[in-house]
């Protein structure tokens, strides 16, 4: 056999068995990141998403794919965005949001789910149990609606001779219903009335401010929809415009010049769901995972907004707070 030829057999040969080692290796799993929220407003809840995923092992890009799913809050988006994710089809969805995570149980029952929501999952029907979820969902919950009566108890506390305070909340959020009868109940127990105002568009936002600011509150309470965590800077801008001491469900909020805040850390939460993301990945079933529930809840007050508003923050009130923004 002549040399050139002898060397064309070897890479012939060299070639077929990079091809076969090629097409032996497994195809690295996909994430679906399903949002109710944008892009920008989610930024830091992404990358605690990701590096919750790095905790387990898994490197976007590198052994895992994450395929992003963003509906701006326009939730009639959603079934549609997790039809595509099951079509795909992934092999984990990461549910950011209520709306989200609805959309995602509706769309598929053998697919993992992995959760971030405020609501309670066990009446939204997503989990069976919190400690054995029984389905193919499970994940955090950030206990959003509970938290109403301690909001409206730091604001009694912030504005002590308030007697008329506004709730703004999306109508169209799972969550709203639960949140607002939590508040509806803590305000008459404070003794307060509570004007209800909706909105689930720029629009409605624009005209909820307008009604807001037309019968002077003497305080703010602002729902934990994914929505207004989108608007947040126009809630910030807005609240200082007519000097309106409000509180947040999140520390974003007050982290954009928000007053006060009262919640979950969001951003904690998306690490472990990263982490719990990673372990399903790795052949843990969602059906034995138990939902994660907040051990602690954070006050962060924004003192810079303070001074500009006017208000001098309680010393008591002070003392409790997790962070105060300089």
């Amino acid at each position: 056999m002549r040399r050139r030829e002898f060397l064309t057999l070897i890479g012939v040969a060299a070639a077929g068995l990079s091809c076969s080692a090629h097409a032996q290796q497994p195809a690295r799993p996909v994430i679906g990141y399903l949002s109710a929220q944008s892009k920008a407003a989610a930024l830091e809840q992404t990358a605690k998403f990701n590096r919750g995923l790095n905790e387990m092992g898994f490197v976007d890009g590198q052994n895992v794919a994450i395929e992003y799913r963003w509906a701006d809050g326009q939730y009639d988006r959603l079934p549609a965005m997790a039809t595509e994710l099951v079509r795909r089809p992934v092999d984990v969805i990461l549910a950011q949001a209520p709306p989200a995570a609805l959309a995602a149980k509706a769309t598929t029952t053998t697919i993992p789910i992995v959760f971030v929501v405020g609501i309670d999952p066990i009446a939204a029907g997503l989990v069976e149990s919190l400690s054995l979820p029984s389905g193919n969902a499970t994940g955090m919950t950030l206990m959003t609606g509970p938290l109403s009566q301690k909001r409206i108890e730091g604001l009694r506390e912030l504005v002590p001779k308030a007697t008329a305070i506004a709730m703004l909340a999306n109508p169209l959020s799972p969550d709203a219903v639960p949140e607002i009868r939590d508040a509806q109940t803590a305000a008459r127990a404070n003794g307060l009335e509570l004007k209800m105002h909706n909105a689930s568009t720029p629009v409605e936002l624009d005209a909820a401010f307008s009604a807001i600011a037309a019968q002077h509150p003497d305080a703010l309470l602002v729902g934990s929809d994914p929505f207004l965590l989108i608007r947040r800077n126009d809630l910030v801008a807005f609240a200082a415009r007519y000097k309106i001491p409000t509180i947040y469900p999140f520390r974003e909020f007050a982290d954009s010049g928000g007053l006060i805040s009262y919640g979950t850390n969001i951003a904690n939460a998306y690490r472990q769901a990263g982490i719990y993301a990673g372990r399903i990945l790795k052949g843990a079933k969602p059906a034995e995972l138990p939902v994660v529930q907040p051990t602690k809840f954070e006050l962060v007050i924004n003192l810079k907004t303070a001074k500009t508003l006017g208000i001098s923050i309680p010393p008591m009130l002070h003392a409790r707070s997790d962070e105060v923004i300089e």
